[in-house]
């Protein structure tokens, strides 16, 4: 990789992490000077143009890349989402497009008369929009950086985005049957729009990067459930677990996304699945950051719990102390830091434990 010379390194230390058998370091830097000569692009002036025009997504991409430098396992990587849930736009859901992120509009408005869920890529707009966004990074990398698959979002969270989270609550009690036969059809959506993507995106050992900074040599994705936050361990025992497990199963490479205090009475149900790899946790804005000593506990937890673990927004001071507490094993740490040489000084002090 052109703008990531290291990379051989960078990958077999990756997949070391995956295995639980070694240290992963996400470090990134602002770059002194740009690897290339990259001109900021000036931003459209329709919002959804800022989110759907493929030349400028890779313009401003590229741009942002070359003026951040990757060391140890971090790697530039264009991120081809329009949103955090592109799978529910392909199933009916109608973004809605914001500064910083997008929504959707729910499309089932009467379960009784809405009928299977099915993915048609030759029939929706907005896999056509994805597809342009993914063909020209593609097109466009050129073996400087990689083109990850967009966050497509899975299970109940995509059934949430095309139900309505009020509804798809009541829809649990009410009509429990047809909530999991829905799951059902939406992990078979999943999994097919993730393999024709995949055809686009993998790189020559099959494998693919994903949000999160994360890379593996097969196929790889962030999972999740925001919207466990809502309901119970029984019922998240009962409507996730089977399907996240399918997943996972389906998966070569899977990394959950533990989405704050609120998701964490259900780490015990996660830790419960095997073929789930690996743990990330995102605190809320309102309590410690991943860095804090506060979070040691949960981490080796996880660990303990035979998935390796992701930390996320640690501040430079804190690595040391982080691995230092939880062990460098299964123990991946994404931080940046203010400038090249305070990065580099970081790097030396990490080698040491791994």
């Amino acid at each position: 990789m052109k703008w990531k010379p290291d990379w051989p390194q960078a990958r077999a230390n990756l997949v070391k992490w995956w295995n639980r058998e070694g240290l992963a370091l996400a470090l990134t830097c602002p770059r002194a000077e740009p690897v290339e000569p990259v001109h900021e692009p000036p931003a459209p002036a329709d919002l959804q143009a800022r989110w759907t025009d493929p030349a400028y997504r890779c313009d401003r991409a590229e741009w942002e890349m070359v003026h951040r430098r990757h060391l140890a396992e971090a790697f530039p990587y264009f991120s081809t989402q329009i949103g955090p849930g592109s799978l529910g736009t392909f199933l009916g859901a109608e973004p809605h497009f914001a500064e910083t992120t997008v929504w959707y509009e729910p499309c089932i408005e009467d379960p009784d008369s809405f009928g299977p869920i099915r993915f048609d890529p030759s029939g929706n707009r907005w896999w056509q929009v994805h597809l342009a966004i993914i063909e020209e990074g593609v097109r466009r990398a050129g073996g400087r950086y990689l083109v990850s698959q967009p966050d497509l979002i899975e299970n109940i969270d995509t059934l949430a985005a095309m139900r309505g989270n009020e509804r798809l609550l009541f829809d649990l009690v009410d009509r429990p049957a047809w909530v999991h036969a829905r799951l059902a059809e939406t992990n078979e959506a999943f999994f097919a729009a993730f393999d024709l993507i995949q055809e686009k995106v993998r790189d020559s050992g099959g494998g693919n990067s994903f949000l999160f900074d994360i890379w593996g040599p097969g196929k790889t994705c962030k999972v999740q459930c925001d919207f466990s936050c809502m309901i119970s361990a029984a019922m998240f025992r009962e409507f996730v677990v089977p399907y996240l497990a399918e997943q996972c199963d389906w998966l070569d490479y899977s990394l959950y996304h533990l989405d704050g205090v609120r998701a964490a009475h259900h780490l015990d149900a996660l830790l419960g699945i095997e073929s789930l790899d690996a743990i990330e946790f995102t605190p809320e804005p309102d309590v410690p950051r991943g860095g804090s000593p506060h979070w040691y506990d949960l981490y080796r937890a996880i660990k303990a719990g035979g998935k390796s673990v992701q930390a996320i927004g640690v501040r430079p001071g804190e690595v040391i102390p982080l691995i230092e507490a939880v062990g460098p094993e299964g123990l991946m740490i994404v931080c940046h830091a203010d400038d090249e040489p305070s990065a580099e000084r970081l790097v030396e002090q990490v080698e040491a434990y791994r």
